[in-house]
């Protein structure tokens, strides 16, 4: 700005120098003509230059001076401005307030300012703004979250907060002119109190939040009404009770839980020293429910709470009943029973009580001390007698001072044994209960003199008797039980364990199947303990029978009997029935041999019977033809019966596999009707078959099952008249095939049906090798089936197989 008055004014010098100049070339060319041009110019622009100095040298120096009176004015404005500043520090930075300011939000803090000592702020400025240090939490985390948002949001906040010292700050929080700055300030004594005031009043606030949020939770109606009765505030309980849709709305709508009558009693006997305290019954939820209330009066209305007690009722009222059924139960008890309370008075007493007793019921009913009872018993010559009767009943009474129950015999004149048992109840008082042991005593008595017969029974015995308990130990043995091997009586004397047993017995029999055995068994934790028998040969020749029977409370009794003698008998009828066993095995192998030689010679003569009808051999005569017809039909007879013996030398080797294969039984059925066709044309016979429509699949040998059906319905035809009907039934149960071959033939007489599936028994009409039912049983068996022939004479026969399905596998036939 200086710089653009310096041109403007030079500019306006040099015009002035300029119109000087021209003044004085116009003066001396009037003046004096006779100057030289060139003179008269250089004259006038010395005199411009010297006119244009002299003009700057007077602006320059009036210019400083203004400079300078400028510069003074501004010293002047600086001092008044620190002047300003000291007395504004002074003002803040007092003792009472402290100011932290941020230029933004990356600006690092600035302090203003001190807090008192007593505060417990922080007089260093790094260790300021760590306000969890010298803040309680709760106002530290405060104006932690209100500083943040003011140097965020420029949030404004006006807080009060606590020192860790007891002490409040007052915490202002403002921006203005791009800065944030928070403001400490330490309360004089009226402001500290008001601020106290306000923080007591935030934590009633609070703690009464909590409270009435706390009272939410819970599942009692609670309530507070105001002066004037009206419902001012209830719970979440309460409005369920209710049926109101929240609190507020229970609230606005008066919706009272308590009935009238009960409200007007509260309001009648509650007072502030003492609250209404009464069970009051309303419903709820349309149910009658009882409550347990308690409300309280107070200057600003009253506040009530009600605990439902229905369950506490309906267990009272069960309690009652249970006492009742308790004591009726009691008194259909065969065994007396006598309850005293505290005061050792009679309460309870049962039927049995007083008709062991033979008391009258006056006396009872009276509610006589136990020991007033216990002289009355004693006078009526029912106690037994004792040398100190004033000690025995003390003794008796003490059950009332005792914490277990006691327990004494007595044994009354009559003849009666009693074990009386008195128990202290836990309300106080006894209950005194009396077991009649009269019959268990003669029972005691007849069981011990039946113990003494059997243990002379057992003597007596001519087997061997060793009976042992759980852990292994010798209860009682006999005579012959030595005997036989060969230990003396101290050796098997009660309580010997069998390890001792074993070693005594060891030089007879020391196998480990043996004596090791019985131990294992009789000492077993086994839940079962299954009984055992067998054989032993001992080195002393003999042979015995064992056998090992569990008996009650897991005792265990060792038999032991002599067969030596039977033994050897059937030894040798053993070795009789090898050899007729090896007689019947040469004849198995002679019929096997024969089958397969008379198989090949039977399989050429069938050939050439089957070429003499060939047309190519030449006609034959009707004679002939009838000839070859007969030695075909003869051959395939015999080639059938050598087959079934063949089969049947096959099971008995057990080499015999079954090709288990998934049958359809549908099929199989129409392929057995179709092919025996011609079998039940030739014996004049139908076949009737009732089959489901779908029987499903079966896996089995096809070709084997097949042979069974047709063997069945060839014996049926055999047996079944001419003219008559052969009936075949077919079910499933479960996965098993079941089949039935009916006809109504003479049947078979009851003393053959027992050999009816013996090799050559033949019962038809047609006679035949007797080898079909043999097979078929064979077969049925491989099959892991069943067959059973039912027959009445005069009235047919019905054959019934069951066949179980099986896997996917080949299984060897067994032996």
């Amino acid at each position: 700005m200086v710089n653009g008055w310096l041109t403007r004014r030079g500019k306006r010098l040099l015009a002035a120098g300029s119109a000087l100049a021209s003044l004085a070339l116009a003066g001396p060319a009037h003046a004096a003509p006779y100057l030289a041009t060139t003179e008269v110019v250089t004259g006038s622009l010395l005199l411009g230059v010297l006119s244009a100095a002299m003009i700057s040298a007077v602006w320059m120096i009036r210019l400083r001076g203004r400079v300078e009176a400028e510069h003074r004015e501004l010293r002047a404005h600086l001092s008044d401005a620190r002047h300003t500043v000291s007395r504004l520090q002074a003002l803040i930075g007092d003792k009472n307030r402290r100011i932290v300011m941020w230029d933004g939000l990356s600006g690092k803090p600035e302090f203003l300012g001190q807090l008192p000592p007593e505060t417990g702020a922080p007089q260093a400025d790094r260790d300021f703004l760590a306000f969890g240090r010298w803040l309680k939490p709760a106002s530290a985390s405060e104006i932690e979250r209100a500083v943040e948002k003011l140097r965020s949001q420029a949030q404004s906040f006006d807080l009060v907060v606590e020192t860790t010292r007891e002490e409040v700050l007052e915490a202002q929080g403002r921006v203005s002119g791009g800065q944030a700055f928070v403001r400490f300030v330490a309360l004089n004594n009226l402001r500290a109190e008001a601020a106290g005031l306000k923080l007591e009043r935030d934590r009633l606030v609070a703690a009464l939040t909590t409270l009435q949020g706390l009272l939410d939770q819970i599942d009692l109606p609670v309530w507070q009404r105001a002066a004037d009765g009206s419902l001012a505030w209830v719970n979440e309980a309460y409005a369920e009770a209710v049926e109101a849709k929240d609190a507020a709305g229970a609230v606005t709508e008066g919706r009272e839980l308590l009935p009238t009558i009960a409200r007007e009693k509260i309001r009648a006997t509650s007072t502030y020293d003492t609250p209404f305290r009464d069970k009051v019954s309303t419903v709820v939820h349309g149910n009658r429910s009882f409550f347990d209330v308690v409300d309280a009066r107070s200057a600003s209305g009253s506040a009530g709470i009600a605990v439902n007690v229905s369950d506490v009722e309906a267990v009272r009222e069960e309690l009652v009943r249970t006492l009742k059924s308790h004591a009726e139960t009691l008194d259909h008890l065969a065994t007396p029973v006598a309850i005293f309370d505290g005061d050792q008075r009679l309460q309870f007493y049962n039927q049995a009580f007083q008709t062991m007793w033979e008391i009258d019921t006056a006396f009872l009913e009276s509610k006589p001390g136990n020991g007033e009872l216990l002289d009355r018993l004693r006078a009526a010559a029912k106690l037994p007698e004792q040398l100190n009767w004033k000690q025995w009943k003390e003794t008796a009474l003490s059950v009332y001072r005792a914490i277990d129950t006691q327990t004494d015999l007595w044994h009354l004149p009559n003849g009666q044994t009693l074990r009386v048992f008195a128990t202290a109840r836990p309300q106080g008082g006894a209950t005194w209960v009396f077991e009649n042991l009269t019959e268990k005593v003669d029972l005691e008595t007849r069981y011990n003199t039946l113990v003494q017969v059997q243990d002379e029974t057992i003597d007596h015995l001519a087997e061997g008797v060793a009976v042992f308990s759980p852990d292994g130990r010798i209860r009682l043995s006999n005579p012959a039980f030595r005997a036989l091997w060969g230990i003396s009586e101290a050796e098997a004397k009660s309580g010997t364990h069998i390890r001792a047993i074993e070693q005594a017995c060891a030089p007879s029999y020391d196998k480990p199947d043996g004596w090791k055995r019985f131990a294992h068994m009789i000492t077993s934790f086994d839940d079962e303990r299954p009984s055992c028998q067998g054989v032993l040969e001992l080195r002393t020749g003999l042979i015995l029978d064992f056998a090992v029977i569990p008996l009650s409370n897991a005792q265990t009794m060792l038999t032991f009997v002599n067969v030596t003698d039977s033994v050897r008998v059937s030894r040798a009828l053993t070795e009789k029935n090898e050899a007729l066993r090896k007689a019947d095995a040469l004849k198995n192998d002679f019929v096997q041999h024969v089958s397969y030689e008379l198989r090949s010679p039977l399989t050429n003569i069938i050939g050439f019977a089957d070429l003499l009808k060939t047309p190519t051999m030449g006609d034959l005569n009707d004679r002939q033809s009838e000839y070859v017809d007969h030695i075909a039909t003869s051959s395939a007879v015999l080639l059938t019966i050598v087959n079934d013996i063949l089969d049947l030398a096959t099971v008995d080797a057990g080499i015999m596999e079954l090709d288990y294969t998934e049958i359809n039984l549908t099929d199989l059925i129409d392929d057995v009707s179709m092919q025996f066709a011609d079998r039940l044309h030739d014996a004049q016979v139908t076949l009737e078959i009732t089959a489901p429509d779908n029987l499903g699949t079966i896996v089995a040998d096809q070709q084997r099952l097949k042979q069974i059906l047709i063997k069945l319905l060839s014996n049926a035809a055999n047996f079944a008249p001419p003219g008559s009907a052969i009936g075949f039934k077919c079910w499933r149960e479960g996965s098993d095939l079941v089949f039935t071959v009916s006809d109504r033939g003479p049947g078979i007489p009851q003393d053959v049906l027992t050999t009816v599936f013996n090799r050559f028994e033949s019962h038809g009409r047609h006679g035949g090798a007797g080898l079909g039912l043999s097979i078929v049983e064979s077969f049925v068996s491989l099959h892991h089936g069943t067959v059973k022939i039912d027959s009445h004479e005069g009235r047919g026969t019905d054959v019934t197989v069951r066949i179980p399905s099986a896997t996917m596998t080949s299984f060897a036939a067994a032996e």
